[in-house]
């Protein structure tokens, strides 16, 4: 199941919707929408950053998308949760009781015998 990415901005714990990557040749911030994957040099921003950025004098800002929303789940986020509260919800299959016998305990350690 794919977890929420956060805004790579310090202190901001919102949901990221948009990834800001630099292009240092061209002196240009690029602002589209939020990448599949995390990269090391791009950084993820929530809706209230991405709309407020700026660049430093000299740059230009492209920005890919004019509206940033966070994204929906996806069918396979859903099927993942789905999946997960199946398993959750299976009944444990425990050892038959006449196969292992317990020896005595020793502090939080235990020693399963088999018999035979």
């Amino acid at each position: 199941m794919r977890t929420v990415r956060q805004c790579s901005r310090t202190a901001c714990g919102r949901p990221a919707v948009a990834t800001l990557t630099y292009v240092y040749s061209d002196s240009t911030a690029v602002l589209g929408p939020l990448a599949q994957l995390a990269e090391p040099h791009s950084y993820d921003l929530c809706v209230e950053h991405a709309e407020r950025l700026t660049a430093p004098r000299g740059w230009e800002v492209v920005r890919l998308t004019p509206d940033f929303e966070p994204a929906a789940p996806s069918t396979d986020d859903l099927l993942a949760l789905a999946d997960a509260v199946r398993e959750a919800g299976r009944p444990r299959v425990e050892p038959e009781p006449a196969a292992l016998t317990e020896a005595p305990r020793r502090g939080h350690l235990r020693v399963l015998r088999g018999e035979g």
